[in-house]
């Protein structure tokens, strides 16, 4: 579904100053502080400088205590010291971690910047397309001349006193092509700036191979995007292409573009023996389906017994599936979906363990913010961690209330979270895009602590996603290619005519679960859909196959190519209907079951009954009466993943997939 003005924040830096006159002396004295950002609205890049007073408003600012077992809006009254304190599970911790803060009631749900301000002195926006160049100086620190298109007066000098310059240029180039003038090194010229193709990979190119990558991007950015998808969860952009020309490329071009730069990419242009061949298959009329109301509070309390435990788990999931949950019921329920706590525990069981779990969080937490900066200097990965999380953090929904603003406490969640992370699994720590699946967790949770162990369970079920050959990745893509061909050989076909046949389009919706495809309340509601395991395993792949099926007719009919293609999926992000998709990937699941005779690849990858050997067992159907199989009762907080397959659904130690044209070796 649309969104009304989407606002996102590209780049975000407070110390920068500017000139207010030519002609007063460029002392720090003189210069006005403020905060420098480019911002996304509805498509278009503006570039904006607000003085400091008036880019946050404290009286609606989140905060949250050092322990942040809380999150909560407060505010200071004039006068008065702060003088409520936050008590942590354990006391121990409360010297450590305590924070003295007011409560305030939210009234109005909007965030902590202010835009209602009248722009004042030294404040200024611009489209970035109306900027002509921009140039660097140097006296004792950078500032920036911006120049503008037609404007007959200059804009101030932007002096960045604490640095950020640099950051600043770099935002910039991934939305406009900067080039050093002829008669002047110092000074950029700004190309046209181009339209966003897609909302998710930045920093794809590494300093090592950007020499030989840069060339292929030219000739074509979007084969030569696809080799930094193992370090990449922001933006892409088509900053090279030159002309709107479409041409076929033989197999052969694109088997080596592939193969250059995606490390451990093989394509085998010859038929393996002993492959099976999925023939159009006659799956029988898509059955309608309808969804139902979200469980409500009332509705989730009829499944617990006197001592908290939960009842008749079978048919809860089925309503959960069906209809999502209400937003009040979430902060609890999650705990149950992504196995933090046993659905079979009492509430004085989980409270004991809760306990036990803060304890061991802080002691992580602990770990690092004991760390010296003499031990710190020595340890380059834990170095790295902390740099590319700040990074993420900042730009991380910075739209949403719970986010937005700056010093937001959320923000300050956000990065703790991720350290302590770091220190549970330091071989994997930090990648870029495991910010965004933290972002609605600890929304939902609004304390530290069970956010983290709810996204630890998470990532227990997304972890090869993020590993360094990604095997997660590709095994799901290949997985993904094997249902389009029975679900629709024709669609398929076409995409193999049109080289499209690898699916890279689909790499975000995989690689963060639809995170930047959908509203940020939708999402909430397909992943909890999603961790209820049914109705099937890999149920998201039938996601991605329902949105698919939404798209073809378009993409056959107006005969789009490689490039279109990919244009057109990045574009339907924030246009998708929830309810719509999760209804027609339902269908396309009981259409599948009630096939006959299901390829037994079709059957391992979703877990039915057919498939024999090596994946999960067999899947009874979604009836009222059916029993579902219980993954979350496990007598522990977390649950241990099956050794044969991934929590996912994606089989371990798979090394082919004979359905398929595309191999990955590892």
């Amino acid at each position: 579904m649309a969104a009304d003005s989407l606002l996102k924040v590209i780049f975000e830096h407070e110390g920068v100053f500017i000139h207010p006159s030519s002609e007063e002396n460029t002392t720090e004295d003189s210069l006005i502080s403020g905060s420098l950002r480019i911002v996304d609205k509805d498509a278009e890049v503006f570039v904006e400088f607000k003085p400091v007073e008036e880019t946050v408003d404290m009286s609606n600012m989140l905060c949250a205590g050092k322990d942040s077992s809380s999150v909560m809006e407060w505010y200071q009254c004039p006068g008065e010291k702060l003088l409520e304190s936050q008590q942590s599970y354990e006391t121990e911790w409360d010297m450590v971690n305590a924070v003295s803060f007011k409560k305030k009631s939210c009234t109005n749900g909007e965030g902590a910047l202010n835009h209602s301000h009248e722009k004042s002195r030294g404040a200024f926006s611009f489209a970035l397309c109306d900027l002509r160049s921009v140039t660097l100086k140097e006296e004792g620190w950078t500032f920036l001349l911006l120049k503008l298109k037609e404007s007959c007066s200059s804009l101030p000098a932007l002096h960045f006193h604490q640095g950020g310059s640099r950051e600043f240029l770099e935002s910039l180039r991934r939305f406009a092509l900067l080039t050093e003038a002829p008669e002047d090194e110092s000074c950029l010229l700004v190309g046209s700036p181009i339209k966003a193709l897609s909302q998710s990979f930045e920093n794809l190119l590494d300093d090592n191979s950007f020499g030989l990558v840069q060339q292929k991007f030219r000739k074509d950015p979007y084969v030569t995007t696809l080799g930094g998808f193992s370090k990449v969860t922001n933006y892409i952009f088509d900053a090279f292409r030159g002309t709107e020309e479409q041409h076929q490329r033989p197999p052969e071009e694109v088997a080596d573009l592939l193969g250059e730069v995606i490390p451990g990419l093989e394509i085998n242009q010859q038929e393996e023996p002993g492959f099976e061949v999925i023939t159009r298959i006659d799956l029988g009329t898509r059955p309608e389906v309808t969804r139902t109301e979200p469980v409500s509070s009332e509705d989730w309390s009829k499944h617990q017994d006197a001592e908290g435990r939960m009842m008749d788990i079978s048919r809860l999931k089925q309503t959960i599936f069906k209809g999502g949950l209400c937003h009040a019921v979430r902060k609890e329920a999650w705990k149950f979906l992504l196995g933090y706590v046993p659905w079979d525990s009492s509430l004085e069981e989980r409270k004991i363990a809760q306990r036990a779990k803060t304890d061991e969080y802080f002691r992580m937490k602990l770990q690092w913010k004991s760390v010296s900066e003499e031990q710190e200097r020595r340890n380059s990965r834990l170095r790295d961690y902390r740099s590319l999380i700040e990074k993420d953090v900042n730009r991380t929904d910075r739209s949403n209330h719970f986010y937005e603003g700056i010093d937001n406490p959320g923000l300050v969640l956000l990065h703790d979270i991720l350290m302590t992370y770091c220190m549970l699994d330091f071989d994997l720590g930090y990648v870029q895009g495991m910010s965004d699946l933290l972002s609605p967790i600890l929304y939902v949770m609004e304390s530290e602590v069970d956010a983290f162990w709810c996204f630890v369970s998470f990532m227990d079920q997304m972890h090869r996603n993020f590993e360094e050959q990604m095997q997660g990745m590709k095994t799901q893509l290949i997985q993904l290619g094997t249902l389009l061909r029975l679900l629709d050989l024709s669609f398929w076909n076409y995409l193999e005519s049109q080289d499209s046949g690898f699916l890279y389009f689909c790499f975000r919706w995989l690689l963060i679960r639809f995170k930047r495809e959908l509203s940020f309340h939708d999402v909430l509601r397909l992943w909890e859909v999603m961790w209820t395991g049914l109705p099937c395993d890999n149920f998201h792949l039938l996601v991605c196959c329902a949105i698919l099926d939404s798209e073809k007719q378009k993409i056959m009919e107006e005969n789009y190519g490689f490039n279109e293609i990919l244009k057109h999926i990045n574009e339907l992000s924030m246009k998708l209907d929830i309810e719509e998709v999760l209804q027609k990937a339902e269908g396309l699941c009981q259409q599948i079951r009630s096939c006959k005779d299901l390829p037994r690849s079709i059957s391992v990858i979703l877990g039915l009954g057919a498939a024999t050997g090596p994946g999960p067992g067999p899947r009874p159907g979604l009836g009222p009466d059916s029993d579902v199989r219980d993954c979350g009762a496990a007598p522990a907080l977390r649950p241990t993943p099956r050794p044969e397959a991934c929590s996912n659904g994606l089989l371990r130690g798979s090394s082919s997939h004979n359905g398929c044209r595309l191999a990955f070796m590892s």
